[in-house]
């Protein structure tokens, strides 16, 4: 009776294996600087470099030194923070990343910039461990970062940051863009009691005081907004003649004024005027 059993068994056998996933291939860093984290696949998908120059950034040069030294002293090896760009809406936050990082790894093949979506930050931990003793260095980004459903997102990053007891690991520096300096929504404080909304503002601040390094973005004024539609301009070749009257009508239509905005004007020119632009 078992000689007959063993056959089926082996069929059974050979199914589950052909069912369960095939093993994950390493990655290789080697196909890019750029790479987006599919986390559902645990797979690193290469992207091209990001083509605007750290230099056509007009209006935040305070934020540009303080993030690329941080960027110079992590690929340096030395002590570094995390960061949080946090801001306005349009303010140029992830413009800014992404550039001072391309700055950064020009020379550096090393250096790798990883993006995670907000959605995937459960998966940080896994991803951490994964990156852990490998030889590059990575700067992993997460955009537009905000915890809409509570306490698990929160809890997987600060899990992620601090690393457990084997600590954090040091060719990671995590780097996330926010309209919310504190990352937590307040809207569902206001139906709680006062120790509810007591420990959900306590939360807050223990995610956000992860991230070392909390550069501001404000609102941008009408002459830095014009230097910035300028600055773009006479970079891409495009007329400057009038272009102060027509940015300002751009931006008053659109309801205020930002680096985004700025660089939309810019697009809408140099569409009609023939130029192509790299982005």
């Amino acid at each position: 009776m078992t000689e007959d059993v063993l056959p089926l068994l082996a069929r059974i056998a050979g199914a589950l294996e052909r069912l369960s996933p095939p093993a994950s291939a390493a990655p290789d860093f080697a196909q890019a600087r750029l790479f987006r984290h599919d986390a559902a696949r645990s797979h690193f998908v290469p992207a091209p470099d990001y083509p605007l120059p750290l230099e056509a950034l007009v209006g935040v040069d305070r934020q540009k030194d303080t993030l690329l030294r941080d960027f110079q002293r992590f690929a340096a090896g030395l002590p570094f923070n995390h960061a949080l760009l946090w801001g306005v809406r349009g303010a140029g936050k992830s413009s800014l990343a992404k550039a001072a990082f391309m700055a950064c790894a020009r020379d550096r093949d090393d250096l790798k910039l990883l993006e995670v979506d907000r959605d995937e930050i459960t998966a940080l931990p896994r991803l951490f461990d994964l990156l852990r003793g490998r030889p590059e260095r990575f700067v992993v980004l997460c955009d537009d970062l905000s915890f809409e459903d509570g306490a698990e997102a929160a809890k997987a990053l600060k899990s992620a940051l601090e690393g457990g007891v084997s600590g954090p690991p040091p060719n990671v520096l995590f780097l996330a863009t926010s309209n919310r300096r504190h990352l937590m929504p307040r809207g569902h404080i206001e139906d709680r009691g006062r120790i509810a909304a007591a420990e959900d503002a306590e939360e807050e601040v223990s995610v956000s005081d992860r991230f070392g390094l909390w550069i501001g973005f404000p609102p941008m004024d009408q002459p830095t907004y014009l230097a910035a539609v300028r600055g773009y301009a006479r970079r891409y070749g495009l007329p400057v003649r009038g272009i102060d009257r027509r940015a300002l009508q751009w931006a008053q239509a659109r309801g205020g004024r930002s680096g985004r905005v700025a660089w939309q004007f810019i697009l809408d020119l140099a569409g009609e005027k023939g130029v192509s632009l790299p982005l």
